[in-house]
């Protein structure tokens, strides 16, 4: 499956963002998806995932509460909905799928991904 992200920009603290993340070639069913995020000075870290097929979700704890992962009726776009964001949440945000999981796990690693879309720039003014 090939993955595009899009919706990054810039936004002053407090305000939000939506970022997409469309799938070409198949629908999402039977994957889990998830968010990622980067910084020049940090790792990849994960931001948050969704099980496309039961509707589980995980959050990272920075961002729980603040930002919510969903998926479209045609199960071909994730979306990120970003609420209340801050200078920390500045990066560049990537999804990312896995084929198939388990109900009882979490998929917090890059390596738990199969397929990775290209990065958008997520920016956050003080």
């Amino acid at each position: 499956v090939q993955l595009q992200a899009s919706g990054g920009g810039l936004v002053q603290a407090g305000g939000y963002l939506r970022l997409s993340c469309a799938a070409s070639g198949r629908t999402l069913s039977g994957y889990y998806m998830g968010w990622f995020r980067q910084t020049p000075t940090k790792e990849r870290e994960f931001v948050a995932g969704l099980g496309v097929s039961g509707g589980s979700t995980y959050y990272a704890d920075s961002v729980k509460g603040r930002f919510t992962i969903s998926i479209d009726n045609a199960r071909t776009t994730v979306y990120l909905r970003m609420n209340s964001l801050k200078p920390d949440d500045t990066a560049v945000y990537y999804c990312a799928a896995r084929p198939y999981y388990r109900y009882d796990a979490m998929y917090v690693k890059e390596t738990d991904y199969d397929y990775w879309g290209q990065g958008t720039l997520v920016t956050v003014s003080s």
